[in-house]
């Protein structure tokens, strides 16, 4: 019995190797055009991605960035232009007094005008009190010395009072623009008790006014245009009405614009010149101020007693001898009532 098959023919392992590696290489050909779609998509998306966005895309950022920065420069300089612009358009009234101890209130108050006309200021105001050696200062004559001065200032260092040196107080209209340097100009005549100054913003009220204004100017403008066209009397009149009232209303708007403009433009400050009569004590800080303060008081304090003691002298003169006179009168009348007591009683013993 035979046996059918088929029998094998051993191979070497050279061919072996040789037919592995045949293999190899067509299977890398058969891949490789696989691989180079991979490769030409992925590059084409790497430069899509990398090359477009960054050229792209990735410049405009740059780009945008670059305008963003100067985007950003342009606005940080249109904002500070807007912000200069707003704070230029800003429209303040400053208002303010001075107190300034000086030893002649006088001739200062004349320095004191020459300094603020100097500085293209004016005086709306000047209240001057001569020198009294006693008795107070009075305030006779044209004007009130009140409506120029806080009257704090005279209860508060007691100005006017007996003993003053004189002073004066002036209403000072100074340029805004030049009142820090005035201000500094008019320390230097005296010693500074105090110095208050306020600020009020008006400038919407500024732009409301202006606002006004306008309209009104367009709509008497549109309403005169309107009258030569009247068509009957009825009509003349009311646009004559009509314009009458604006224009009144017109009138009156100028008016408080002009009276803001010139607050605005000219600061006011009243200052009150003192003398040194009247100064303001400063407090002891020292033993040596302590003791002349307290020497003073006690010195202050006989001086008042003294004033008091001579205004009531003529006064206890005066019951002082009516007293007397009653006493004497008194005693009179009880040694009479005595001698008749004891005479009676004698004649009644002897009878």
């Amino acid at each position: 019995m035979s046996t059918l098959g088929r029998s094998r023919t051993p191979v070497s392992p050279r061919r072996r190797r040789t037919a592995s590696r045949l293999a190899l290489v067509a299977a890398l050909l058969a891949t490789a055009p696989l691989l180079a779609g991979c490769g030409a998509l992925g590059s084409s998306e790497d430069s899509g991605g990398a090359t477009g966005e960054s050229g792209v895309v990735g410049e405009a950022p740059s780009q945008a960035g670059g305008g963003d920065a100067s985007a950003g420069g342009g606005e940080r300089s249109g904002d500070s232009d807007e912000s200069s612009d707003a704070a230029s358009d800003q429209e303040f009234i400053i208002t303010g007094s001075m107190y300034l101890t000086v030893e002649a209130p006088l001739e200062a108050a004349d320095e004191a005008v020459r300094i603020v006309e100097s500085a293209g200021g004016r005086i709306d105001g000047r209240r001057e009190f001569a020198p009294r050696a006693g008795g107070r200062s009075t305030t006779d004559g044209a004007g009130d010395a009140a409506s120029y001065a806080p009257d704090e200032y005279e209860y508060r260092y007691g100005y006017g009072f007996p003993g003053d040196g004189g002073g004066a107080v002036l209403e000072l209209r100074i340029p805004a623009a030049q009142l820090t340097a005035t201000l500094d100009r008019l320390s230097a005549l005296g010693d500074v008790e105090e110095l208050l100054t306020s600020t009020v913003d008006v400038s919407s009220e500024v732009r409301d006014i202006e606002a006004r204004i306008t309209a009104l100017r367009s709509s008497i403008g549109r309403l005169l245009a309107l009258q030569d066209d009247a068509a009957s009397v009825e009509d003349l009149i009311a646009l004559e009405t009509a314009i009458s009232d604006r224009q009144a209303e017109l009138e009156s708007l100028e008016s408080q614009q002009r009276y803001l403009a010139d607050q605005v433009s000219m600061s006011t400050i009243v200052l009150t010149l003192g003398s040194e009569d009247v100064a303001p004590v400063d407090e002891p800080d020292t033993f040596w101020t302590g003791l002349v303060t307290g020497w003073e008081a006690l010195t202050g304090f006989v001086g008042g007693l003294l004033v008091v003691t001579g205004v009531l002298l003529p006064w206890l003169l005066v019951l002082g001898v009516l007293a007397l006179v009653a006493w004497v009168v008194a005693r009179r009348a009880l040694r009479r009532r005595g001698r008749e007591a004891q005479s009676g009683g004698t004649s009644g013993s002897e009878a």
